[in-house]
């Protein structure tokens, strides 16, 4: 290999986010096929780890179905619920609840008491995913993986200063309000999300 200048490609380990090994309540998955016609009617959240130089950094993200934008996310050292919890709120402090199904996988970070809690004083549903069934999470999967496409393989973080640095300006910045969705007729989810606001108010008009 080395005479002919073949370079061997390293594997990864892959890092597990979802500990479900547990006793908490699960809930029922109230997503599947059901039809999502505007935002803040289901949010999905999930968890992925990213690479530094010295062990892992963990991003929890809040991702709206309908518009693609991501309305909550969290970045620590550990799966603590902490994390999980963290993104929840700046998703709350941001957006209407009223009638919203809240679906996760069933991880301990979601079934916890104080996850829970929250999500039942804010009159969220609450809903998730059987076990091993990757496809609820499609969508929050669809934008980690534009994550570490787009930014994270294409910076070398060494520190957690380094994600704490980049990780929020690509998901407000480029993410939110820049990258074109094909979903969305190639808008960014604030355009898509203001472009809804628009026509919705030119409904009331109409009526």
């Amino acid at each position: 290999m080395q005479e002919m200048g073949i370079q061997g490609r390293i594997k990864h380990k892959y890092i597990t986010t979802t500990n479900s090994k547990h006793h908490n309540k699960i809930y029922s998955n109230l997503i599947k096929d059901k039809e999502i016609t505007g935002i803040n009617q289901v949010w999905c959240e999930d968890i992925t780890y990213i690479r530094i130089l010295n062990g892992f950094v963990y991003l929890a993200a809040i991702i709206d179905i309908y518009s693609r934008k991501i309305v909550g996310y969290a970045i620590g050292k550990t799966l603590s619920p902490k994390l999980a919890i963290t993104a929840l709120k700046m998703a709350i402090a941001t957006r209407n609840t009223e009638g919203l199904i809240h679906h996760s996988d069933q991880g301990i970070q979601y079934t916890c008491k104080d996850y829970i809690k929250i999500l039942k004083d804010n009159g969220i549903r609450i809903s998730m995913s059987g076990k091993g069934n990757p496809y609820d999470n499609a969508f929050a999967e669809s934008f980690f993986k534009t994550l570490k496409q787009e930014e994270v393989y294409l910076w070398e973080y060494e520190t957690f200063s380094d994600v704490i640095e980049r990780i929020p300006y690509f998901i407000e910045d480029v993410y939110n309000r820049k990258r074109l969705n094909p979903s969305l007729g190639y808008r960014p989810p604030e355009e898509y999300e203001r472009l809804l606001a628009k026509n919705s108010s030119r409904e009331c008009m109409v009526c």
